[in-house]
């Protein structure tokens, strides 16, 4: 059966043709592209993509299928899914069947053969930019298309009732701020003998407390932090608990601008398996997973900054903020992601760290 033609209509104008795949509905997002040569299923249910037509870099999507249990939430987030070539015949033993089938299951708007390659240039020198994909360039509705922002993401995609992970009688416990979190933060701290109790993001400060967590952990999200003036407010509350806190992507600037550190856009993010970060205490190089479009913009000569926090790892594509070590409060957050799936696994250790600062909380 032949596909229906569609196309991306940019807000500059710029129409992108292809096939349809997936929900046969116009939509309209940011669009964004990510790099990784890998890992499409996780990238797809990553909830920091809501809102977001997600341009993957790499040329053939879908080879090995659908596998639920690589999935980092049980339903994707995003609005809109780009490919260049999207496999017809997936070969995987886990696979559990076709890319195209289940983005239609989700109800998620797709094209395939698209030049994803000039797509990704014009992304990359004019910046991130809103989208519509439609049948016709005639059906764009330019004034909606530029109007698009992303809105309410942390309300969207936070879990709806906590929840508890591991083992009852686990030797550490955490609480877990869910602003949109990926499956494999929890994960990562259960492997550790951690009891993760995961809360949904608009918990009060008092009633973490009553939870009695040995460590607080900020998960990543979608949208501008800006956005969350209920979220910030109350970190500023949660910080004073004196309960080790260790925050990734989204949490980071959360607690960033819970410290009165600006967040500012960047022209086009950092999305992919494959962004390389510098460790300034150890100084040694990781390359990591990364899917954000705002950076916390610590500045060194800034006094308020250095009396916060010191800056512990830099972007080494851009030079921009990759995470901090606070001064007041025991805290250490970062922008990329050290739990990975899918990506390299060179950060994980920052849970161990994490760890032990929780072990040497209790031993005082």
């Amino acid at each position: 059966m032949e596909q229906q033609s569609g196309c991306l209509v940019l807000e500059n104008g710029m129409v992108f043709h292809g096939k349809r795949l997936g929900a046969n509905r116009n939509v309209i997002a940011e669009v964004v592209f990510a790099t990784g040569m890998n890992g499409y299923l996780e990238t797809l249910t990553d909830p920091s993509y809501f809102g977001q037509a997600v341009v993957q870099t790499f040329p053939l999507i879908g080879n090995y299928g659908v596998i639920e249990e690589d999935f980092e939430a049980a339903r994707p987030a995003l609005s809109a899914y780009i490919t260049a070539e999207c496999c017809t015949d997936p070969s995987n033993f886990r696979c559990g069947g076709r890319l195209a089938d289940w983005l239609a299951e989700q109800g998620i708007p797709a094209l395939t053969d698209v030049d994803t390659r000039t797509l990704t240039r014009v992304l990359r020198e004019h910046g991130t930019m809103n989208g519509m994909i439609c049948d016709d360039p005639a059906e764009a509705d330019f004034a909606a298309v530029k109007a698009y922002r992303v809105q309410d993401a942390v309300k969207h995609t936070t879990c709806q009732a906590a929840f508890s992970l591991g083992e009852p009688d686990a030797a550490y416990h955490v609480a877990l701020l869910d602003y949109g979190a990926k499956a494999n933060i929890a994960r990562s701290l259960v492997r550790r003998g951690c009891r993760v109790t995961v809360l949904p993001a608009y918990t009060t400060c008092g009633e973490i407390a009553a939870l009695r967590p040995d460590g607080i952990m900020l998960s990543n999200g979608a949208g501008d932090p800006a956005d969350n003036p209920e979220i910030i407010a109350e970190l500023q509350k949660i910080m004073q608990l004196g309960i080790p806190i260790m925050a990734i992507c989204l949490g980071h600037q959360l607690l960033a601008l819970a410290n009165g550190i600006r967040t500012v856009k960047l022209k086009f993010g950092h999305r992919g398996a494959n962004q390389p970060v510098l460790n300034l205490e150890t100084k040694r190089m990781a390359v990591t997973t990364q899917n954000h479009g705002y950076q916390v913009q610590y500045d060194p000569e800034d006094a308020h900054c250095r009396e916060t926090a010191d800056l512990l790892f830099v972007n080494l594509n851009d030079n921009t903020c990759e995470g901090l070590r606070y001064r007041n409060i025991p805290a250490v957050s970062v922008q990329f992601h050290p739990e990975a799936c899918a990506g390299p696994q060179d950060t994980e250790y920052l849970f161990d760290e994490f760890v032990q600062r929780m072990e040497e909380q209790k031993c005082r």
